[in-house]
């Protein structure tokens, strides 16, 4: 019967690594003070037709804190990485010079920081409820068991306290990545 117990709490915690991961991910898309590669992840640039992400076929790097560079492997394909960029929709600048492009990142305004703070805030209020979604699921399953004599009554609080404690644990989580994030984005 731990086997089933188990299992229950092993896939929760598996998806709650999910959760903050993909947290981890959409966070990465928000531009902070600062220029972060990792903004271009979702850049496919259609290469010898087939879209492919731009960090596979250029040498993506910070020259300095504001400026994101970029240098295809294959010079030919200058124009598509330029035009990829700008249908990517971030509200990047792609200036091409003929050999590299780069991207230079304003400093935020104060304004434009809140905004991005409060999105931060969004995204990570979503991630905690989706934590809490797979805590509820967890403890149905629980109940299921003690409903059909499968562990006992002890057996299920013990569970449902040890389920609650994980959750604990990654509700933190996100509130730790979150407000680094959020800190990245304040920093002047």
């Amino acid at each position: 019967m731990g086997e089933m117990l188990e299992n229950i709490y092993n896939v929760g915690e598996d998806k709650m690594n999910k959760t903050i991961q993909a947290l981890k991910n959409e966070l990465a898309l928000i531009r902070t003070g600062r220029a972060n590669p990792a903004i271009l992840n979702a850049v496919q640039v259609t290469y010898y037709g087939v879209p492919t992400p731009l960090n596979q076929i250029a040498a993506i790097t910070v020259p300095e804190a504001t400026q994101i560079m970029i240098k295809p492997y294959d010079r030919s394909i200058l124009k598509d990485v330029e035009k990829a960029i700008q249908l990517a929709d971030l509200n990047l600048v792609p200036l091409n010079d003929g050999n590299v492009i780069r991207i230079n990142f304003p400093p935020l305004t104060e304004e434009r920081r809140r905004e991005l703070v409060k999105e931060v805030k969004g995204l990570a209020e979503n991630a905690k409820v989706a934590v809490r979604n797979i805590r509820r699921d967890m403890i149905e399953q629980v109940k299921k068991l003690e409903k059909n004599g499968e562990i006992s009554e002890d057996q299920m609080k013990r569970e449902n306290d040890k389920i609650q404690k994980l959750t604990d644990k990654f509700i933190d989580a996100v509130d730790q990545v979150a407000k680094e994030k959020e800190a990245l984005i304040m920093e002047i």
